[in-house]
């Protein structure tokens, strides 16, 4: 039921990395509640006690103008927001569901705590290959060292290629001149 309502990598791509934790922003959350955000804010702000610092905090203007750095956006002071966001954890997004308390949040929620749940498993998964990778190093002497160098090449993700935007000029000149001489 709540799949239904939101695929699992919309969600992910909304969960971002801020003072050290998985969090969500007020605006995504609304999004994907299907209220505006001064109405999700408002909500918040009625419940405070619900919310404390490691449940729900205001990103900063540093946070914020880095944010939008990363993202390319506007560099004006305030940045088109009346207000800095919200950022919610795990724990706030799950509490979030018991003060909206409609059917939508409540399958919302369900959804986003299994895609922290599944991320959470992603990255054990991956942390214990990399525990189990070096356990084999450290057992095995220096006849594997190329084996476990080409693991670990293939356990990092790949570099996005930089396309070159364009023609190459000096390439087409170079011909040019080369079939100028040719014909002398």
């Amino acid at each position: 039921m709540a799949s239904d309502i939101i695929p699992a990598e919309r969600i992910e791509g909304m969960i971002l990395q801020l003072r050290g934790q998985k969090v969500m922003l007020d605006r995504d959350l609304a999004t994907l509640y299907g209220v505006e955000t001064k109405a999700l804010k408002r909500a918040v702000k009625r419940n405070a006690t619900r919310f404390p610092d490691d449940f729900m905090f205001v990103m900063s203007q540093d946070e914020l103008t880095e944010w939008r750095r990363q993202f390319g956006t506007t560099n004006s002071e305030r940045m088109g927001l009346r207000y800095p966001p919200m950022a919610f954890t795990e724990q706030g997004v799950a509490m979030l569901s018991g003060v909206l308390n409609s059917e939508r949040a409540i399958a919302v929620n369900i959804a986003i705590m299994r895609t922290f749940a599944r991320l959470r498993h992603i990255l054990a998964s991956h942390a214990d290959l990399a525990r189990k990778l070096d356990d084999l190093e450290k057992k095995y002497d220096k006849q594997f060292r190329v084996v476990f160098d080409a693991l670990r090449e293939l356990m990092t993700p790949p570099e996005p290629p930089s396309k070159q935007i364009g023609f190459g000029v000096r390439e087409r000149q170079a011909k040019y001149q080369t079939k100028r001489k040719k014909k002398s």
